[in-house]
C-alpha cells in the first residue's frame, strides 16, 4: 500500500506565511508522498513560490506538483517551475516520474490540463480560428498526458492534473462554468493506460469523488472542497 497526501489550490500569498508550514508539519509521517494539483500561488508571482517553498521545506517525503491557471497569471510560470525544482519539488508538465516505495513502483504522470467541456457537450474545433486555437490547447495537454502515461511501466499509476477530466467532481459548481473547469478529453489517456487514481483541483465548489467512464477513481482535491490542507488516499496494488 502507498499512502498519497493530496491537495490543490493553496493559492499561497505572503499573508499565509507560517500557516502552510504548520499545516504540513505531520504529513511526512502520515504519507509516502505529497501531491499538489496546481494553483500553488495566488497570482503567479515568483515571490509567492519562493516563500511557499520555504514553508514546504518541512516536508521530507517526495513532493510532486503540477501548475494551475493561477500559476500562469503573471506570465512567470517558467520562473515558478525553476524555483520549485531548485527547492527539490518534482514539477510535472507532460512528464512522467517513477518512485519505488517499499518494493512497489509508482508511476506519476501530470500536466495542467485545460478547458473544453464534457461528453456530448464538449466543444468541437469547428468555425472561427479562436475556437480552433482554444481546442488545440486541450488537445496538446491531452497528448502530453498520453505520452507521459505511455512511458510508465510501473506497478501503479497516479495522474495529477489541475483541470478536471470528469464532470462528476464539478457538481456544485454553476453548470455554465463546467466547460471552463475541465475536459473529458483528458480522461482518455487516464483510462487507456490503467491509471489507479487521478487527482485534480480548480473546482472550488465541486465534489471530491468521481470516476471516469473506464472506472478510474478521480478525486477533486481543491483545498476548498477538502476543507483542510490535504487528505490521504491509500493506493493498493493487485498484490494488495
Amino acid at each position: 500500500m502507498i499512502r498519497v497526501a493530496a491537495v490543490g489550490d493553496i493559492h499561497f500569498r505572503e499573508s499565509f506565511r507560517g500557516g502552510v508550514r504548520a499545516a504540513f508539519r505531520t504529513v511526512s509521517r502520515e504519507a509516502d508522498l505529497l501531491t499538489i494539483a496546481g494553483d500553488l500561488t495566488g497570482i503567479g508571482r515568483p515571490e509567492e513560490a519562493l516563500i511557499l517553498c520555504r514553508e514546504l521545506s518541512i516536508v521530507s517525503i517526495p513532493t510532486v506538483v503540477v501548475l494551475g491557471n493561477h500559476d500562469y497569471h503573471s506570465d512567470c510560470e517558467e520562473d515558478i517551475k525553476s524555483i520549485l525544482k531548485d527547492s527539490g519539488v518534482i514539477v510535472l508538465d507532460g512528464d512522467a516520474y517513477k518512485l519505488e516505495i517499499r518494493g512497489t513502483s509508482l508511476g506519476l504522470a501530470g500536466t495542467k490540463g485545460f478547458c473544453g467541456g464534457f461528453g456530448i457537450r464538449q466543444i468541437t474545433p469547428f468555425g472561427e480560428i479562436g475556437i480552433k486555437d482554444f481546442l488545440k490547447h486541450v488537445e496538446m495537454e491531452t497528448d502530453k498526458l498520453d505520452r507521459a502515461l505511455s512511458s510508465l511501466k510501473t506497478d501503479m499509476k497516479l495522474v495529477i492534473l489541475h483541470y478536471s477530466p470528469v464532470v462528476d467532481t464539478l457538481v456544485g459548481e454553476s453548470m455554465e462554468l463546467y466547460p471552463f473547469l475541465g475536459c473529458s478529453m483528458l480522461s482518455i489517456p487516464i483510462d487507456r493506460y490503467g491509471t489507479d487514481l487521478a487527482v485534480h483541483g480548480h473546482a472550488h465548489h465541486g465534489m471530491e469523488i468521481g470516476r471516469t467512464d473506464g472506472g478510474v477513481p478521480v478525486r477533486n482535491v481543491a483545498m476548498q472542497v477538502l476543507r483542510r490542507y490535504y487528505t490521504i488516499y491509500d493506493l493498493v496494488g493487485a498484490g494488495g
